[in-house]
């Protein structure tokens, strides 16, 4: 047993005064003379022994009671370890992710984690604890009491191995004190697994919640499958996870107007479709009922006019193929003749065409490097009859290898970048016995297999790129090559089309750096803003001639469509949902863990916690041995005679 304040023990001395009091009253008896006192002998001297008896176990009782009182004064306790006199610190990791909504026996796992750190933590008691997107350093419950209440769900879940980083990082550097890293998590597996090491100074425990049930269905994705001219065709992925559904509502909405509903059957993933009028503004939201995860029942998207994409074609020759690949609904395509050029066009276009120039004049190869300077896109088609000193000095402005002369040797086109942007879903599957075109015709190149988009059975170049240029090794006209009549031509030209502005997605996932092309031509400070109902902000941007580029990151941080304005004129709108990872149900086993301590709440946790420091007090044992003395006491003097 030890004592607090051991200080007050020396007030067991003036126990020595109730002693010198009773020896002083312990006076003797004097003889009274008394006729016929024989037969009162017997009767005195049982007096004065009992009068003695009384006086010692009063004297008893009060030395007792005054000793229970000092040694209660002192607060004795015993410890149950060495290390209840050791500093202690605790460190929690809160789990506030959208997996963190799945249901429990109170609630949310989140509200449930929570609750026991309101209830189980001594409300003054220095802690820290961070989530996601949140940090309290060295505070109390009390002060945060009413923030852990209203924690929010996150969408971007810090990596485990950074948790426990940052976690060690909100210890002190005294290394005699006993620190404690608390995780609350579901601990859902990621891409990225939590790898516990050995730590002598840090005391990890893994508090792994477990829902009631593992099931969810989300909506997983949407896209356009079908366009004809006069509907669009909106396929729409969903997911499951737990026992199949015989009938799940999918709702469309247009705004905040139920536009089609549909039942499908789900067991594992299925799909469903919706038709939409084409070239109608349509702000999009489809909705789902489901008890589990919350975030993954509602996705948003978005359908605006269609901006037409400006192509410049500057001929020699006939661009009757590129006029049938550039149409009107999706381009605004304008075919100049070379000699006929107004150059003040150049810079409102996204795609300019060389179709087959003789020569490049050094005025045109100025302006053609500051247009794409500007983030326009070059396609050179050369012919069969070229200036080539022309030709490679506009090369060697976008790091493309020179033109060697023309060979007239027959050549097949074998070689396809699978990889390369440009052909991203144009094939199902890789094709073994395609029917190659030819040239008849080629400049010689060293184009490096990286840059190389298509190339001829001896790795040479046919297609490449470097930066905002494309360029042709040969003419593609019908006297040198069959490339017009094969099916390669319409995706790749069209894909050039398509990729010189980037048009609007159907959605945006927040989290990830998206980049959105919006087509506007900006006054001098001039700039475009995300508006939101009241909440507005200005995204990272970059102005160009004939559009301005977006670049978001971490706004908006809540699922919706938002609109994209210049001061008060409207522009365009832009959808934004969260992230599907967190529909995945699957968790971690964290018994397999040799370097952490598990628990399965956090109660527990916190009870292990202060058992390696908690004292038994003992102070108030005496207060009622006190207590107890005092009432035998008054019974001895009462009752005694």
């Amino acid at each position: 047993m030890q004592f607090k304040h051991p200080e007050l023990l020396y007030a067991l001395l003036l126990l020595i005064i109730p002693i010198i009091v009773h020896l002083f009253q312990l006076r003797k008896f004097k003889s009274v003379p008394f006729t016929n006192v024989q037969f009162l002998k017997e009767l005195t001297i049982q007096t004065r022994k009992s009068s003695q008896i009384k006086k010692w176990l009063t004297l008893i009782t009060r030395m007792l009671l005054l000793a229970c009182v000092i040694i209660a004064f002192a607060q004795p306790y015993i410890s149950n370890s060495d290390s209840f006199n050791t500093k202690s610190e605790t460190v929690i990791y809160l789990d506030n992710s959208f997996s963190m909504q799945s249901p429990s026996n109170n609630g949310s796992l989140l509200n449930s984690a929570v609750q026991d750190i309101i209830e189980n933590i001594d409300e003054n008691e220095q802690v820290s604890i961070f989530t996601n997107d949140a940090n309290f350093n060295k505070t109390s419950i009390k002060a945060i009491k009413n923030d852990l209440i209203q924690l929010e769900h996150s969408p971007n879940q810090l990596a485990y191995d950074a948790v426990v980083l940052k976690g060690k990082k909100l210890f002190s550097n005294d290394e005699s004190s006993i620190k404690n890293l608390v995780l609350v998590s579901d601990f859902q597996q990621k891409s990225e697994s939590l790898t516990v090491t050995n730590d002598s100074l840090i005391n990890l425990k893994l508090v792994q919640l477990q829902p009631s049930n593992q099931s969810n269905i989300a909506i997983d994705s949407v896209y356009i499958s079908k366009t004809t001219v006069e509907n669009l065709e909106l396929t729409v992925r969903l997911k499951n996870q737990g026992d199949a559904i015989e009938t799940l509502p999918v709702s469309l909405f247009n705004d905040d107007k139920l536009i089609a509903k549909t039942a499908v059957d789900i067991t594992d993933e299925t799909t469903t479709s919706f038709t939409i009028p084409t070239n109608s503004v349509f702000n999009g939201k489809l909705v789902i009922d489901d008890n589990n995860l919350q975030y993954d029942n509602t996705l948003y998207f978005n359908i605006d006019q269609r901006e037409k994409i400006n192509v410049l074609a500057i001929n020699e020759v006939d661009d009757t193929f590129l006029q049938k690949i550039y149409t009107s609904d999706e381009f605004q395509y304008t075919s100049s003749n070379f000699n006929a050029l107004n150059y003040n066009t150049l810079e409102q276009q996204n795609l300019i065409i060389l179709n087959e120039l003789k020569e490049i004049p050094n005025s045109l190869t100025t302006a053609l490097k500051s247009f794409t300077d500007n983030d326009g896109k070059l396609l050179v088609i050369p012919s069969n009859d070229i200036n080539v000193n022309t030709y490679n000095q506009l090369f060697n402005s976008y790091g493309l290898s020179s033109f060697g002369g023309l060979n007239s040797v027959e050549k097949k086109i074998t070689t396809i970048n699978y990889s390369h942007p440009l052909l991203t879903n144009v094939f199902d599957k890789r094709v073994s016995n395609f029917q190659y075109p030819k040239v008849n015709g080629f400049y010689a190149n060293a184009t490096s297999s990286v840059s190389s988009i298509l190339s001829y059975e001896d790795g040479t170049s046919f297609l490449a790129q470097s930066g905002n240029a494309y360029r042709f090794s040969a003419a593609v006209d019908d006297k040198n090559s069959n490339f017009k009549n094969s099916p390669l031509i319409v995706p790749v030209l069209y894909n050039i089309g398509k990729q010189s502005l980037k048009t609007g997605n159907l959605y945006y996932t927040i989290g990830e750096e998206n980049t959105i092309d919006i087509a506007t031509q900006l006054q001098q400070d001039d700039i475009l803003t995300l508006v939101n109902g009241e909440n507005s902000v200005i995204p990272l941007q970059q102005t160009y001639d004939n559009k301005v580029e977006l670049i978001t990151n971490t706004y908006p941080d809540i699922a919706g469509i938002i609109s994209v304005q210049n001061k008060e004129t409207f522009l365009k709108n832009l959808s934004f949902n969260f992230d599907r990872n967190e529909s995945n149900l699957n968790y971690f086993d964290t018994q397999n863990f040799t370097n952490a301590s598990v628990n399965n709440s956090v109660a527990s946790a916190i009870s292990d916690i202060k058992s390696a420091t908690n004292v038994n007090e003992l102070w108030k044992w005496f207060v009622i041995f006190a207590v107890i003395f005092l009432i035998i006491e008054m019974l001895i003097l009462k009752f005694l005679k």
